[in-house]
């Protein structure tokens, strides 16, 4: 896949939406230029997973970790 975008005066580029999908970055996410063997690539900067804001999700009132799933089995089950 090609894509190309333009760069401003100001040494700035939009990112296209298709691209940015696929990365999985947005507004305010930092992204890393990194060369290799004479090959530019972008990379996104990810100081946590990117699965870390859906931790619980569906799961209210569920501790995170495996003591708290056990817990909660354990209740469930009456022990």
């Amino acid at each position: 896949m090609a894509v190309t975008a333009k760069i401003t005066s100001k040494g700035q580029i939009t990112i296209p939406s298709a691209i940015r999908q696929e990365m999985g970055v947005g507004a305010g996410d930092r992204l890393a230029f990194e060369r290799r063997k004479g090959v530019m690539s972008i990379v996104p900067v990810r100081t946590e997973s990117r699965f870390e804001r859906y931790r619980g999700i569906g799961n209210p009132g569920l501790g995170s970790g495996k003591e708290a799933v056990l817990k909660a089995l354990r209740e469930m089950r009456g022990e």
